[in-house]
């Protein structure tokens, strides 16, 4: 079989994002300027580039800090109607302390502000695929495991 006899392969976007918490477990969310619903802090990976590494460069961009990324929590695959396959990473970012808080900016000005929620409050915050997987992703911190997900959703037990 020639490369032009291949079937056609997924060509997914990847993203990467970090969820931080506070001491009581809630989780940052960040305010886009380009989005009316609010996001955590990541983005899309670049050539060459891994998950984790594009994890710690988007959170130096876009919240101005380093602090450590801990470990995978989440991936999910979630094809977007217009944008097409995805796949998109979620890693623990830990408790966020006091002086760190203090040292976020916005210098890129691709955000406006954050804030803490409890993951009861994100279906009103955040859009519904990405509340889920928000969802999983603190649950699978709670429960000390990686989860893997389609949709935003674990997949049935069989």
């Amino acid at each position: 079989m020639s490369d032009h006899d291949a079937p056609p392969f997924a060509r997914a976007l990847a993203a990467a994002g970090v969820l931080f918490f506070d001491r009581d477990r809630r989780v940052l969310l960040v305010k886009p300027a380009y989005k009316e619903y609010r996001d955590i802090p990541g983005g899309y990976i670049e050539p060459g580039e891994t998950p984790y590494a594009a994890s710690v460069r988007e959170v130096r961009e876009e919240l101005g800090i380093e602090p450590p990324i801990g470990r995978l929590l989440v991936v999910d695959w979630a094809p977007h109607p217009e944008e097409g396959d995805k796949i998109l990473f979620v890693f623990d970012g830990g408790v966020i302390d006091e002086a760190t808080l203090k040292r976020i900016s916005f210098a890129d000005k691709e955000l406006t502000g954050y804030s803490f929620h409890s993951a009861d409050e994100l279906d009103g915050l955040l859009i519904e695929r990405l509340a889920r997987r928000v969802k999983a992703a603190v649950a699978a911190r709670e429960q000390g495991e990686t989860v893997y997900l389609e949709y935003g959703r674990a997949l049935a037990a069989e």
